[in-house]
């Protein structure tokens, strides 16, 4: 049975081909297994439009080989008084199992078949089905010129091949800029726009004696090494100026991440120690936050929002409140003009490699997103990695703009062509275990680097064309260095130091304003999880609808009762009782209305209809809280960036996430409650009809609400599922179906109490048959089986919905506090 269900989930997910999607027709591939398996309903209850799907259902064979393994062996023969049959045999029968020997074979041979049909269908998917979304991102105009221009030999213009920004600091000739060549570039503390709507202080960076270490990892110290800290950085100083582009290179493990992150503040671990400035004044890390911007080298942006939107957010929380809506919509356009996005204002940003943008096109839309909080200090963390020439030519030239504005950019590069090397004005080489070996400018064609090595005693002059990144010696420069630092640190005359009356930028309202416009807009533009999610639910309804038809119906009841006699009763004239159809039909509306109204026999009759409720409140639910996780981890990636950045705390962002969730929750539960209702034939009164829409809407909502709260509290999508599973199980096991609460040792009744399933059965058992007074053929009143039996009682329904109402309240706030608390992102 395992080696059949695992086959089963390869093959739903190689004819899926999307996780949401996959996991959808795997919740569906459940249900139906366990809903015809022969345990929930027995064979007999199986409606005859149904039967079909009991014989198809691997359970089916499972559950009778391994049950005939059990009955018919030595220790059921026992046969009971006034019977001639085994006990065993008479178990089998009463389940509606087969009672044959030759079943365990049967059943062993159908898995071994399932095993073989499910993995060649697997295979043949793979084979033949190709992903729905495939490798087609998006072109701009640009490329589509230039590819034009290919085909017909014509030379496009300098300005079509990239925009210099107006009144922007100009280039030399060597390729490095003006205002870098000077050893004594002086920082302005007043605001400054070059050329654009925004203004901005421009700001330096210093570093004096940067030391970094981590605790010793334990297989360095069971190797004998006695020091508890390893170190990182050991004694790094620098600078860095506005509007001068540098370069932070070094090998494999020289720390040139570690660097950036100590200087940007976005370490989570390990011991700082030194002296770092912002245009003379002692960093802050809390305004610092406010004025830089930091790219990291794993592009990380929400899929299904344009590129437009995605600045917008960005720009809407980052810049300053007093900022009008106008302006900063200028803004916007400027900084994609600036990096050439303008053409791709409306594109999708999709996902990396599947669908949207190219990994070109991903890079320059992160440099935007930091660049319309309009920063003083950007970060990159190897902006032209894993691109091509082209590519990266393109991501350089954006880079480049960026500079000319003005502003302090640092990237670390690791092996650059010599076209990428030669763009940058200077450099800061460091070597294995953190230590810097030369800063200064590069000059053209890197003359300036390739003069002062060469002046080294014992270095050999470069060859014509090779790349001067891979020809760099250890040596060190120290004294230009001390000298630019000493007089970076001192602030200008007449500055003053960074400061903001807030934290954020904007106000806790506009924060909450701002996440749930972002996460509406995502999910509008997620059909693979909003769309499919109705589709399973009405899927679903339809399933149950027809499974438990006309379980819920009341049979006691007066009106259809009288009803029903006087249409069973009807008195047809001689001349129409002739007529060959009408006593037909008379007789097959008398058999159906005996159907619709049949007596409530007995308490099964009960048990089948709380059987449908605890159907649907487990496979909903459980479908709610899995498809929600991979949802809300993508997103929560992106979460970890933007609040690094400072847009927003966590708070406002978790009220968005689960504020979207309510109306597309209440949209579900609709469809399903009036479907389900209708079909399974609960009474039709106002009360009873909205106390069942009540149960099922807050039951959706706190299953959505877990699923949302386990991906906050564990580090990635898989832990997070595999850990709701387990709870998943418990819950069932105390829900009160299985073993009513009356019937559950008391040293675990406590935990029927906390389980959340257990309140939502009770609501609605209660809510629609609490307080029935007719009685089963026994005597007995329905209200008081449900009361001595259950524990339920009628008294108790409103207690019951403060409780479902407070569940999913609960479980978001502890998916808000989680964000809050925990940062599962190690740097």
């Amino acid at each position: 049975m395992n080696e059949a269900s695992s086959g089963l989930f390869r093959f739903i997910a190689g004819l899926a081909r999307h996780q949401v999607v996959a996991s959808t027709l795997g919740s569906f591939g459940i249900l139906i297994f366990m809903l015809l398996g022969g345990f929930l309903l027995a064979r007999e209850n199986v409606k005859k439009w149904w039967i079909w799907g009991y014989w198809i259902s691997p359970l089916v064979y499972a559950q009778n080989a391994i049950s005939v393994n059990e009955f018919l062996g030595d220790s059921w023969n026992k046969i009971l008084p006034g019977s001639t049959e085994p006990l065993g045999k008479l178990v089998l029968e009463s389940r509606g199992l087969f009672p044959e020997a030759k079943w365990y074979w049967i059943g062993g041979g159908a898995l071994l078949g399932y095993v073989l049909l499910f993995n060649i269908l697997y295979t043949v998917c793979l084979t033949f089905l190709k992903p729905f979304d495939s490798n087609q991102p998006t072109i701009s105009e640009e490329t589509l010129k230039i590819k034009q221009a290919n085909l017909t030999g014509e030379v496009l213009e300098a300005s079509s091949r990239g925009r210099v920004p107006s009144n922007t600091v100009t280039s030399t000739v060597d390729g490095s800029n003006d205002e870098a060549d000077s050893n004594h570039a002086t920082v302005n503390s007043r605001p400054v726009n070059k050329g654009m709507v925004l203004p901005f202080v421009p700001l330096s960076i210093t570093f004096e004696d940067i030391r970094y270490s981590v605790d010793m990892p334990e297989e360095i110290r069971a190797q004998g090494v006695k020091e508890t800290r390893l170190q990182l950085l050991k004694g790094i100083s620098g600078s860095f100026r506005p509007g001068v582009l540098t370069a932070l290179m070094g090998v494999s493990g020289a720390g040139k991440t570690t660097l950036m992150d100590v200087l940007a503040g976005r370490k989570t671990s390990g011991y700082i120690e030194g002296n770092i400035t912002i245009s003379g004044y002692p960093k802050k890390q809390e305004t610092f936050a406010r004025v830089s911007g930091y790219c990291e080298q794993n592009d990380i942006h929400s899929p299904n929002v344009t590129v437009y939107e995605s600045l917008a957010f960005s720009a809407w929380l980052r810049l300053p409140a007093d900022v009008d809506s106008s302006t900063r919509k200028m803004f916007i356009d400027e900084v994609m003009e600036l990096v050439e996005l303008l053409p791709l204002k409306d594109a999708l940003v999709g996902l990396p490699g599947v669908s949207g943008l190219s990994t070109e096109q991903w890079k320059r839309l992160t440099i935007a997103v930091e660049l319309v909080a309009n920063p003083s200090i950007i970060f990159m963390d190897e902006p032209t990695s894993g691109l091509d020439a082209r590519a990266a030519a393109i991501v350089m030239r954006a880079i480049r703009n960026t500079v000319d504005t003005g502003r302090t950019v640092v990237c670390t590069i690791h092996q650059p062509s010599i076209d990428i090397f030669e763009s940058f004005d200077e450099l800061f080489l460091m070597k294995r275990g953190g230590e810097e070996i030369y800063v200064g400018p590069l000059g053209r064609h890197s003359c300036e680097l390739i003069k002062y090595f060469e002046a080294i005693e014992g270095v050999s002059s470069i060859k014509d064309g090779y790349n001067p990144s891979t020809w760099m010696l250890e040596v060190t420069s120290t004294m230009r260095n001390r000298t630019l630092i000493k007089e970076l640190s001192t602030p200008p005359e007449g500055s003053t130091d960074l400061s903001f009356p807030t934290e954020y930028s904007q106000t806790f309202l506009t924060q909450c304003f701002a996440c749930l416009w972002k996460q509406s807009m995502s999910y509008w533009r997620n059909p693979p999880y909003t769309a499919v999610k109705y589709f399973y639910t009405t899927v679903i309804a339809l399933l149950f609808g027809t499974m438990f038809w006309g379980v819920g119906r009341k049979g006691n009841d007066n009106k259809q009762k009288k009803r029903k006699q006087r249409i069973v009763n009807v008195k047809f004239p001689t001349v129409l009782q002739r007529l060959p159809l009408v006593p037909i039909c008379h007789k097959l509306t008398c058999s159906r209305l005996k159907l619709l109204y049949s007596c409530r026999d007995n308490q099964q009759d009960l048990f089948n209809a709380m059987g449908s409720m605890y159907a649907s409140v487990i496979f909903m639910g459980v479908q709610n809280s899995g498809s929600v996780q991979p949802v809300v981890s993508v997103e929560r990636t992106v979460f970890y960036r933007e609040r690094a950045a400072h847009m927003y705390s966590p708070l406002p962002y978790a009220l968005g996430q689960v504020a979207i969730e309510l109306p597309y929750i209440f949209v579900q539960s609709l469809i399903y409650g009036v479907l389900v209702y209708a079909m399974i034939g609960f009474e039709w009164t106002a009360a009873k009809f909205f106390w069942y829409l009540f149960f099922m809407y807050f039951n959706l909502a706190y299953y959505t609400f877990y699923g949302m709260m386990m991906v906050g509290l564990t580090p990635n999508y898989n832990v997070s599922s595999v850990a709701s599973t387990a709870f998943y199980a418990i819950w069932n096991l105390f829900s009160g179906f299985l073993i009513p609460r009356t019937r559950i040792p008391v040293w675990w009744r406590w935990f029927y109490w906390i389980c959340p399933i257990a309140w939502t059965l009770n609501g609605l058992v209660t809510s629609q048959f609490g307080d029935v007074t007719e009685k089963f053929a026994n005597g007995v009143r329905i209200s008081d089986f449900v009361e001595d039996y259950f524990g339920y009682h009628h008294d108790f329904l409103w207690a019951v919905a403060v409780v479902v109402v407070a569940l999913p309240v609960l479980f978001a706030l502890l998916f808000g506090l989680s964000l809050k608390m925990f940062n599962f992102q190690k740097r």
